[in-house]
């Protein structure tokens, strides 16, 4: 189960020493920072709110129990997503025809939280017109069936990159890959997307 987001401004270093120190309430903060981007991020990259969830808390009882080895060569934000993309990118490949599965089986999911997340990603969340609001959905689904035919290293790119906004160099960070192997992946999943999605509205 999820903590409740609250507002938190205390800097990750000050947060992570306090961690390392067996303060509770610092460990607490720094999964209530960063808990909803971590889900979000997964949730793409595995296209299952259920399988997202329960990477999600994995991602954090591994932090918990790493933190005392968080040396703070690279930030914590880095640290935390290549837990997080490592774990989800080993599931994928366990479950790779899983991952495939249609986007009317993911809008089975109780929630509707991955449809809602890259809608709003997608889409302008004022649109008024239903015809503008059915179009965004239609073009949600393409997006969201598309991303989950990729290859999960190309997925993972796309995800940082185009969704969670990193850097090349914290992309690089967190898939501990050269520099040259996250533009050339990203240049080669936005193609492959752009192949399916033509073929998809056409």
């Amino acid at each position: 189960m999820y903590l409740r987001a609250v507002s938190i401004n205390i800097d990750d270093s000050v947060l992570v020493r306090q961690s390392q120190s067996g303060d509770t309430v610092a460990t607490e903060r720094l999964i209530l920072k960063y808990q909803n981007r971590i889900y979000n991020v997964i949730l793409k990259m595995c296209g299952n709110s259920h399988d997202a969830a329960e990477l999600t808390q994995e991602a954090f009882v591994k932090v918990i129990e790493g933190i005392n080895k968080f040396k703070g060569r690279s930030s914590f934000y880095t640290w935390l997503f290549r837990i997080a993309v490592n774990l989800t990118l080993n599931h994928c490949q366990r479950n790779a025809r899983r991952m495939m599965r249609s986007l009317d089986a993911e809008e089975q999911a109780s929630d509707g939280t991955a449809r809602q997340t890259l809608k709003d990603f997608l889409s302008d969340d004022g649109a008024a017109d239903p015809a503008v609001v059915a179009q965004s959905r239609e073009l949600c689904a393409a997006a969201m069936k598309s991303l989950l035919q990729l290859d999960e290293p190309q997925r993972a790119v796309v995800v940082l990159r185009d969704i969670e906004g990193m850097s090349y160099a914290e992309i690089a960070d967190v898939l501990n890959v050269e520099l040259g192997t996250v533009r050339s992946r990203l240049s080669r999943a936005r193609g492959r997307l752009r192949e399916i999605l033509e073929a998809m509205l056409k």
